[in-house]
């Protein structure tokens, strides 16, 4: 579409040309099933005479006027109107149109709630989709007030940024064919100063439950609202509890008051992303309302996550990026603040190691791909931003925030951001502003500390060479720190190393030291003349960013003994350098799975027993040579159902094992225990067969060929939720058949109305196969039709689409290949789609290496 995707330049000439003071937005809903009715009425002052244009995504735009005087609107173009005959001083700019729901999760969604036939909206606007539900100047630093009017069904829950006012009468109107609704409209008061991005509108047959906080400010009213068929299973006291005590600490923290009115948080259907931190107005993704047992490990992600979006409400709403390249100010800050909090306010006082096992891994992940970025990275346009939510954005950041934090001392950091938060609150900001903040709090010159950390990309690694005489006393002990031919940058570290020898059958640290890291050698003086110890850890308590590496010696000990270490970090921390080894081709993937099953039994760390289930598919399924796929994946399968039946009853381990091994399951002993716990003519002491284990059941079942078409659809009316929809698309695409494989292609691919939930769920059933060469067929397919889906959807539809059915379980060197012959012949292609090809062609060269590796072992 012409003018859909913003650049930076033309963001910074219309910011250069005028300012905006206040939005008037009218929408009503109750036109129909498909469109609604949209208006703006924008004030705005021009510093020049000049011309611009507004922002909208829509059907049409039936009037536009500016000053009275009407514009062409035939002119628009399908996302901008030009405006034309701008002078300089204040202008007053109305606009209406017809804007159209949409069911990917962007601009506003409409679902239909098919447990009770009721209809939900909820908006999504980050990064540029504000613009599909009215017209607007749709960049961050083009901030105004808002004042919504909307007009919906009378019986309707509606919510703003603002706290939802009394409605009044206002007719007839229709959602769904031709039956008349009871309407009403309800006009919000204007908003604060703010970005259109974090304004937000949620409305429908929602249920509320309602507390309140004491604030510096006074009493802020809580909100948690849910559709009407979840409500039992809603834990608002949880939400509302977690959500207090993030309010207490950010208020301390950043010495600034909640800079809104009221603090809503609402469950919605379908959604794309985690949360949303629209200003008093959040929206999370239905995952966090449970509705089956789920391991600790997402009740932990759910507390970290609400108080993320918490944290936004300062970084991001109150404070905003100017532009796009310092997303990282919004989003590594969040990660950062959130965990800080999460530990010092909340019961999850090990956030930080959580942090580690997770957030850690997946920023090594994405910092070794060939799209890897500095955190302040180059955003040319809205398509960059698009795929720049990414673990260098959130993860890598708030690794080296951390850093950072030690690095100026945390009085100083602490009273940095304070009184950053007091000169800039409700403007825009730069990398600039902040760490002029943090220099004068500090007194350091942080201009080293940004272009190592923060304007490089890359990731290094860490060796221990140790040489000891034949008794073992050693005589030198270096750290050798590396980085990549591509990414050279090698980078100051702070971290601890820690000495553990094995005594009555435990790994008990020793020794610990904390050092500086730098250059290319750092000399360890504190080993040399002791007794080697049976495993040094570099990096213990996962101080640093960086990977490294095991000595033989250490790796023997860890092989051994991986399951004596008293504690869950150390352990994290020796299970994540074995997976960086075995991802690197210096670790067998056979050695990796014979390790991590050692590791499983008897842990009690619900995240690393998540990430490292998580690890073991991945290296049986990708890193194990051909030559022993067969055997790996029958040994993991066996290996997992022994660990289900003798774990713990009701235990996380025996929920999380459990759900492994359904998803690994493959032959005859395996399909015949699932299909027992379905049928319930065997079962497992404390494990619930609840919706979703039921679900993980038959997925499997349905893997292994060992479900009809017909036991799936009853499996299906079974569930008649809008999770059973998407559990039923899984388990179907999940079948081995070319038939099933084919349909499920067919049904995303040839479909531009299947809703967004059901294109991730078709792709995560597509993607499970037990023999990769199911998958052979589609890799022309793929590319050839990849360009044309991705020109034709929505960023998020195409970004599933794209990512889902790149034929992962096929490492082969003719997919490399394909992918290369595409990259090089698709030189204007999208440079989001050049990129999400690059990092699935990049995973498909590490597992090649990695399977050769393991061959010669």
């Amino acid at each position: 579409m012409p003018g859909k995707n913003l650049t930076r330049d033309e963001a910074m000439q219309r910011s250069s040309l005028l300012e905006v003071t206040s939005y008037e937005v009218e929408v009503d809903v109750t036109t129909g099933p498909t469109t609604f009715a949209t208006r703006s009425r924008i004030v705005l002052t021009c510093h020049e005479a000049g011309a611009t244009f507004v922002d909208f995504i829509g059907d049409s735009v039936t009037s536009a006027a500016l000053d009275g005087i009407a514009l062409d609107t035939s002119t628009f173009d399908g996302a901008r109107l030009p405006v034309t005959g701008l002078t300089p001083g204040e202008h007053e700019l109305e606009i209406e149109g017809v804007g159209r729901y949409m069911n990917t999760g962007e601009g506003l969604h409409r679902f239909v709630d098919p447990a009770d036939g009721e209809v939900y909206l909820y908006t999504q606007f980050e990064v540029a989709d504000c613009r599909r539900m009215f017209p607007v100047f749709d960049q961050p630093d083009l901030k105004a007030t808002f004042q919504f009017t909307v007009t919906a069904p009378a019986h309707w829950e509606v919510v703003s940024n603002e706290p939802t006012p009394a409605p009044e009468p206002a007719g007839m109107g229709t959602l769904t064919g031709d039956t008349p609704v009871e309407c009403a409209t309800w006009t919000f008061a204007p908003t604060p100063r703010m970005s259109c991005y974090i304004t937000a509108l949620v409305a429908g047959p929602y249920i509320r439950r309602g507390d309140r906080v004491e604030t510096r400010r006074g009493i802020v009213e809580l909100g948690v609202l849910a559709r009407r068929s979840l409500q039992e299973h809603l834990d608002a006291e949880n939400i509302f509890a977690i959500t207090k005590a993030g309010f207490g600490f950010y208020e301390e923290y950043f010495d600034q008051p909640y800079p809104f009115t009221k603090y809503d948080q609402i469950f919605t259907p379908e959604y794309n992303m985690g949360a949303m931190e629209n200003a008093g107005c959040v929206t999370f993704a239905e995952i966090y309302v449970f509705r089956s047992a789920v391991p600790d490990s997402l009740v932990e992600r759910r507390a970290l996550t609400v108080l993320h979006e918490l944290a936004h409400m300062w970084f991001g709403n109150l404070v905003t990026m100017k532009w796009w390249n310092d997303l990282w100010l919004n989003e590594s800050f969040a990660e950062w603040a959130s965990t800080t909090c999460q530990t010092e306010a909340t019961q999850w006082e090990t956030a930080w190691t959580t942090f580690a096992i997770s957030e850690k891994t997946w920023a090594y992940h994405q910092d070794q791909l060939s799209s890897t970025h500095p955190i302040v990275a180059e955003i040319r346009d809205l398509a960059d931003v698009e795929v720049n939510f990414d673990g260098i954005t959130y993860a890598k950041g708030a690794s080296v925030l951390k850093q950072l934090v030690a690095y100026v001392g945390e009085d100083e950091f602490r009273e940095g951001l304070r009184s950053y938060f007091r000169e800039h609150q409700w403007g825009n900001t730069t990398l600039v502003d902040l760490m002029r903040h943090l220099e004068a709090t500090s007194g350091r010159d942080l201009a080293p500390w940004v272009a190592a950390w923060l304007e490089t990309a890359g990731v290094n690694t860490l060796t221990p060479v140790v040489e000891a005489d034949t008794d073992g006393t050693v005589t030198a002990a270096t750290i050798l720190q590396t980085a990549t031919a591509v990414l050279p940058t090698l980078r100051p570290h702070r971290i601890a190393v820690g000495a553990y020898d094995l005594q009555d059958d435990e790994l008990v640290r020793t020794d610990r030291w904390e050092l500086d890291v730098e250059g290319e050698r750092t000399e360890l003086p504190q080993l040399v003349g002791r007794k080697r110890p049976g495993l040094l850890l570099l990096n213990d308590d996962d101080l640093g960013y960086a990977k490294v590496r095991l000595d033989e010696v250490s790796l023997a000990t860890a092989t051994a003994h991986v399951d004596a270490f008293t504690s869950s970090l150390p352990r994290a921390v020796v299970l994540g350098a074995a997976w960086d080894m075995t991802r690197d081709a210096q670790m067998s993937a056979r050695d990796f799975l014979a390790l991590a099953l050692r590791a499983l039994p008897g842990e009690t760390d619900s995240t690393l027993v998540r990430i490292l289930l998580s690890q073991m598919e991945a290296a049986a399924s990708r890193y194990v040579a051909p030559e022993h796929r067969q055997e790996a994946a029958h040994h993991l399968a066996a290996e997992l159902r022994r660990m289900v039946r003798e774990a713990a009853p009701g235990s996380d381990l025996q929920l999380q094992l459990a759900t492994a091994w359904a998803a690994a399951a493959v032959g005859e002993e395996d399909v015949r225990f699932l299909q027992a716990l379905v049928d319930g003519t065997e079962e497992l002491p404390g494990l619930p067969i609840d919706t979703d284990m039921r679900w993980a059941l038959v997925t499997g079942l349905a893997k292994n060929g060992a479900l009809t078409e017909d036991a799936l659809l009853l499996e299906g009316e079974r569930d008649r939720t809008a999770s059973g929809a998407e559990r039923l698309a899984r388990a179907r695409a999940a079948r081995p058949d070319a038939a099933s494989k084919r349909a499920a292609w067919d049904a995303v691919w040839g479909s531009p109305s299947l809703p967004n939930a059901e294109v991730v769920a078709t792709g995560a059933g597509w993607q499970r196969v037990a023999d990769p060469a199911d998958l052979e067929p589609f890799v022309a397919p793929y590319f050839e039709q990849v360009g044309a889906m991705w020109d034709e959807r929505t960023h998020a539809i195409a970004e599933a689409i794209a990512g889902g059915f790149y034929p992962h379980a096929l490492v082969t060197q003719e997919l490399v290949d394909a992918a290369n012959s595409w990259l090089d012949s698709q030189p204007g292609a999208s440079g989001a789609l050049r990129r999400v090809i690059a990092e699935n062609r990049d995973g498909t060269i590490r597992a090649l290496a990695a399977q050769r590796f393991d061959a010669s072992c």
